[in-house]
């Protein structure tokens, strides 16, 4: 925990050279599995495998964000995360309604491909996850962060159960109800996301006023500060 320049408690904000090179790692792995998803989705018509894609797409861009965001003053870092709990809820709708589309066609996918890419995608996640660990009790901006990666790396252990759930029953529905639990894994994290956004802009809203008086007195009281 950090104090602020009047004393104020913080929670970690991201402000380190180790968490911002993590966060570079991070962003490379989800740009990586993006694509291999994407691709390994389509050619196996695993709709749970492009809906984890997605995420992984989401995450990307996220991360970068976070990365932005870092340094920034509580209100803009809670706004960032403000933004990517909202986004979460629109990949939220989208996987629903591209499901529930899917439930209409109902074709089988292949199992063997959807398994195996999703056991490369955990192990991916996981390594994300091992990474943030120490930061997951951040501020919003750093704990949307987390909450996507741990989020992924349960995904993925779904998506593995429903392509064994494919091979024995040699049915499309596992393949589909995985992606409605995905669709609600990002509902959950949204709504949290948002949450704490609010509170923490508030937070900035309420502490604005006092922390420029309270610094500003501090800087007459030493004059010698820079």
């Amino acid at each position: 925990m950090a104090g602020g320049c009047c004393g104020h408690e913080q929670s970690f904000a991201g402000v380190s050279r180790t968490y911002r090179r993590i966060l570079l790692i991070i962003i490379a792995i989800n740009g990586l599995m993006f694509g291999v998803e994407m691709v390994a989705g389509w050619l196996s018509g695993s709709q749970a495998l492009q809906a984890d894609a997605l995420d992984f797409l989401g995450d990307t861009i996220s991360y970068a964000v976070s990365l932005w965001a870092i340094g920034k003053a509580l209100a803009i870092r809670s706004r960032a995360a403000m933004a990517k709990g909202i986004s979460l809820a629109l990949m939220a709708a989208w996987v629903t309604g591209s499901t529930l589309y899917k439930v209409l066609i109902l074709n089988t996918p292949d199992a063997v491909t959807m398994g195996t890419v999703a056991i490369a995608a955990f192990v991916a996640n996981m390594v994300s996850v091992l990474l943030l660990m120490r930061y997951r009790e951040g501020d919003a901006n750093v704990r949307s962060v987390w909450l996507c990666s741990r989020n992924d790396a349960i995904g993925n252990l779904v998506v593995v159960a429903a392509a064994s759930g494919v091979w024995a029953t040699d049915s499309a529905w596992p393949d589909l109800s995985v992606a409605f639990v995905m669709a609600a894994l990002f509902l959950s994290s949204s709504i949290q996301i948002i949450r704490q956004a609010r509170v923490e802009i508030q937070q900035a809203d309420r502490d604005q006023p006092a922390a420029q008086t309270g610094c500003t007195s501090a800087r007459r009281d030493h004059p010698d500060q820079s």
